[in-house]
């Protein structure tokens, strides 16, 4: 009798400790499991605020573009000459191009790299993307068609080369031969020697105008 006790007691014992390791291998699992699906849910938390974040930032790109191409507005112009944008311009940074309602424009939505503004003179066309920039950073620029002289160019080079936040090139879509833009304002002049352009400069390089004074006009896009 006491050998089948024993016996049983042994096979109990057995039994306890078939169903010890069968619930530690259930736990092992269970484990296993979990931080499988701790894993999963972590990487789908991340992976949809990532789209969510790249959803967001492509629809604020996008609306920002399509904010400056509808932007509301017009020019008024002043008792001095100086045409003022009658609305607020947006600033947002856009990777697309940007349809402005003025040429060439004088703010609005624009590139995140400016162009150089250091008295820049460049002879081809430049974005407009990011000349727009450079006038945010308190520049003036000097735009020319095919119409105006050669000398008033070369002299307009010249005061643009000596000035700090200016730049200049062509724009031979624009209505005038000779327009000077600074953010939100803009101005036709006669000729490089008109006395206006010398109070334009005066006025808004680095002016009361600028969004950003003080911003850089070097370390952008020199073409």
């Amino acid at each position: 009798m006491g050998s089948a006790k024993k016996t049983e007691s042994a096979s109990r014992k057995a039994r306890i400790e078939e169903m010890r390791r069968a619930e530690q291998s259930r736990e092992r699992r269970n484990r296993v499991l979990t931080i499988t699906a701790s894993v999963i849910v972590v990487a789908g938390l991340v992976a949809g605020g990532a789209f969510l974040v790249k959803s967001q930032s492509d629809d604020k790109d996008s609306g920002a573009a399509s904010d400056s191409k509808a932007a509301s507005g017009k020019f008024v112009t002043g008792k001095d000459g100086v045409k003022k944008w009658s609305t607020k311009l947006t600033q947002n940074h856009v990777t697309k191009d940007v349809k402005y309602p003025m040429e060439p424009p004088v703010g609005g939505d624009h590139n995140q790299v400016w162009m150089n503004c250091n008295g820049d003179v460049y002879e081809d066309a430049i974005k407009n993307e990011n000349a727009v920039h450079s006038l945010e950073h308190g520049a003036v620029w000097v735009t020319y068609n095919g119409k105006a002289s050669d000398a008033d160019v070369k002299a307009l080079a010249e005061k643009v080369k000596k000035t700090p936040y200016s730049l200049m090139s062509p724009v031979e879509d624009q209505q005038d031969p000779i327009m000077l833009s600074a953010w939100g304002h803009q101005r036709t002049v006669k000729s490089a020697s008109d006395p206006d352009v010398g109070t334009f400069f005066e006025t808004y390089v680095q002016g009361k105008q600028t969004p950003e004074p003080g911003a850089a006009c070097t370390n952008g896009l020199s073409k």
